[in-house]
């Protein structure tokens, strides 16, 4: 990651499991949530470029430009997740996730595009996460690089129950050219270069 300074600020976020991809919860029901604020003293008008969910984790790019935020949650911006699903994922369940599968998004049938998708061969260095995931006792697991340009809500987890293999861990590793490379939970890092103009 390169830095970059101009008047606007970006930033690069590891976002933990267990944290809302906003500033501010306005929702009744999750009053204890915990939000992006409490990781980083962010600057004022600073924003979250797309979503993760409470469940999962990885890189969470935050920006106060609008337009650079509206520009890379565009279908031009490749976003790759790994992905941890339970059971050993057949090549007729990958084929089915490369083609694309009908979701509901809100209640309304989606077909998702077309996406890169391949089976990793070994587990991913990611940080150790708060919550454990459940052990080969229980099963075994794989995991998979997803690729989409898209992003609907739980779309990546919406897709794989779909094909037969619920995801158990999600972490986005990569936004365009910004990979999460070795960042650790929770760590930030300041007025990086998006490589976008």
């Amino acid at each position: 990651m390169t830095k970059h300074i101009s008047k606007h600020r970006h930033f690069a976020l590891y976002k933990p499991y267990g944290y809302l991809s906003q500033f501010v919860n306005n929702e009744t029901t999750r009053k204890n949530k915990k939000l992006l604020g409490a990781l980083y003293n962010f600057p004022e008008n600073t924003m979250a470029i797309g979503r993760l969910d409470y469940q999962s984790e990885g890189l969470l790019l935050l920006t106060t430009d609008g337009k650079l935020s509206e520009y890379i949650r565009s279908n031009k911006v490749e976003k790759e997740y790994y992905v941890q699903v339970d059971g050993l994922i057949t090549d007729t369940a990958i084929d089915r996730l490369k083609q694309g599968v009908e979701i509901s998004v809100e209640g309304v049938k989606y077909q998702t595009k077309s996406s890169i998708v391949s089976k990793l061969e070994k587990t991913p260095q990611l940080p150790k996460r708060t919550k454990n995931i459940r052990d080969d006792r229980h099963g075994p697991t794989s995991w998979l690089s997803i690729i989409i340009r898209e992003g609907k809500f739980r779309q990546i987890r919406k897709m794989t129950a779909v094909v037969g293999f619920p995801t158990l861990r999600l972490a986005r590793v990569r936004v365009g050219n910004i990979k999460i490379e070795s960042m650790k939970s929770g760590e930030v890092v300041t007025d990086i270069n998006f490589g976008v103009s």
